[in-house]
């Protein structure tokens, strides 16, 4: 038995899931923000290279709600992490979550999601594809239904996930959402990064994954899937990929662009660490700047840096993401987030869109509180 068998014998496969009436199980809640009470100003770089700063608050009396799974991103040296909060657990709600407050109330539980150290020994064993439906998967449920019977009272709900998180959500919507009368409730799925992918039938935008939800192509629709994984144009999807690819050949991984759910190119809105880091440590950072200064916010948005449009080639189905680095361009550096050959942009993979993501959702919420007031 190999050290990744060993230390996944080693831990349950079933046990109680947390108490989620207790609030130090969720990072972040209405009533108790924690990590995502977090500063969202942001220095905007126009194409003319002007600075100016950009501020954002949470909106605790949003309309809908936002349930977030996040990534994995544990440092615990166990196959499953704890449920204490670490410098990481909360970096990532900081660059994938917070700034979705503006549009819903938050709420991201902790969950005993795989590690890092754990997917490390299972790329060693030569494990492609974790079972992340383990201890995560029960207890992302459990909070889900502690969510729905004590917090949703009814309102819609926007369902955002990255890579293990998103592995997670796809299941619980497969299980527990799809078919059921909780599906009404469903503004939207944003799930990203999903290894393997969001599985459709070639040509439609429906079946596959999801029997019944659909890829959003409008930012009218509801109860529809957003799902993508980024990779630079210079970089392409390979042979060794893990992401957007299919194995069935009447199948074909979901790529919906945030910016243009209709087709073609569009600019991507992205919001990146003004540090220059990333939701998991890159190597050594390499702050933002502003006329040779390091921009002073916790954030940055460049205009007209990025460009995005769904691609495919015969490997995958993604996200072609396109650095705008030429004359004019207000950039003095490039965006960080690679990963080894065939991961892509997957450690930015919200970042890239995050403004395009935060506005559909608050397209979506108001076309879904029109329609209600309709029935």
């Amino acid at each position: 038995m190999d050290a990744f068998a060993q230390t996944t014998a080693a831990s349950p496969r079933s046990s109680p899931p947390p108490d989620y009436s207790n609030p130090q199980t969720w990072l972040c809640r209405p009533n108790r923000p924690g990590a995502c009470d977090v500063d969202l100003t942001t220095t905007v770089l126009a194409r003319d290279g002007r600075a100016t700063v950009e501020r954002a608050r949470l909106n605790p009396k949003a309309p809908v709600d936002c349930f977030y799974v996040y990534p994995t991103v544990s440092t615990d040296t166990t196959t499953n992490s704890d449920i204490v909060p670490d410098a990481a657990e909360r970096n990532v709600v900081r660059l994938q979550l917070a700034r979705f407050g503006t549009r819903c109330r938050l709420f991201a539980p902790m969950y005993r999601q795989l590690t890092l150290a754990a997917m490390g020994r299972a790329n060693a064993a030569g494990i492609e594809s974790p079972d992340f439906l383990g201890l995560g998967y029960e207890d992302v449920r459990a909070a889900w239904h502690y969510y729905l019977a004590h917090d949703n009272g009814g309102r819609g709900v926007v369902l955002i996930g990255h890579s293990q998180g998103t592995s997670i959500l796809t299941e619980l919507i497969r299980r527990e959402i799809e078919g059921t009368p909780v599906q009404a409730r469903i503004v939207s799925a944003l799930l990203i990064g999903a290894p393997g992918g969001i599985l459709v039938r070639r040509g439609q935008d429906v079946g596959g994954t999801f029997a019944h939800m659909p890829l959003c192509r409008a930012a009218t629709q509801t109860g529809c899937v957003v799902a993508y994984s980024s990779f630079r144009a210079t970089a392409p999807p390979s042979a060794t990929t893990r992401f957007g690819r299919s194995a069935d050949s009447t199948l074909v991984a979901a790529c919906t662009n945030p910016a243009a759910l209709g087709g073609g190119e569009a600019a991507l809105d992205g919001y990146f660490d003004g540090a220059g880091g990333t939701a998991l440590p890159l190597g050594p950072t390499e702050p933002w700047s502003v006329g040779g200064r390091p921009i002073a916010t916790p954030m940055v948005r460049v205009v007209g840096l990025l460009k995005g449009q769904c691609r495919s080639n015969a490997f995958a189905s993604y996200l072609e993401v396109s650095v705008q680095r030429g004359r004019g361009s207000p950039a003095s550096r490039d965006i960080q987030g690679d990963l080894a050959e065939g991961l892509g942009l997957h450690l930015v993979d919200m970042e890239v869109a995050m403004g395009n993501l935060v506005d559909l959702v608050g397209r979506q919420s108001k076309s879904y509180l029109d329609r209600l007031k309709l029935e």
